[in-house]
């Protein structure tokens, strides 16, 4: 691990010390599983963009082959 240095408001710093007393973590492992949510949040977050930005990118193609009379002449009779 790399030690890191923050800086939080007194409201945070109170928050974490009671969610630290309650769930018997450490603040570190608190702060840790934290930033592990939010990057997984985000991480996901910006997968779904790149996907609704790719959605229908081909519709107005009309250079294309006829994907669908390929599909069938593969399908198994």
């Amino acid at each position: 691990m790399i030690r890191t240095q923050i800086y939080l408001t007194e409201q945070e710093r109170s928050g974490l010390i009671e969610l630290a007393a309650a769930s018997g973590k450490k603040q570190s492992e608190l702060i840790r599983e934290a930033i592990d949510r939010l990057i997984a949040q985000l991480g996901k977050t910006r997968r779904m963009e790149i996907i609704d930005s790719a959605a229908g990118m081909w519709k107005d193609r009309n250079d294309l082959p006829d994907f669908r009379a390929a599909r069938r002449s593969l399908d198994r009779e």
